[in-house]
């Protein structure tokens, strides 16, 4: 197996709840909980914030 290329810095802490906040390498940070029918599904309380998938899926482009 070969050696790592890249290996991914990011940290991520607990907010309140299900809020998170994450700062990545670069020192952006940015905020994950969630939103939409996931949150009146399970009756959370709180800020409407993209999902961590939500970050996925934009940065795949798409």
């Amino acid at each position: 197996m070969s050696d790592a290329v890249y290996r991914a810095m990011a940290s991520v802490r607990k907010v309140e709840g299900v809020h998170r906040e994450a700062t990545i390498a670069t020192g952006v940070r940015f905020e994950m909980g969630v939103h939409g029918v996931i949150k009146e599904h399970y009756r959370l309380e709180g800020k409407n914030l993209p999902l961590p998938v939500d970050y996925i899926v934009a940065a795949t482009g798409g």
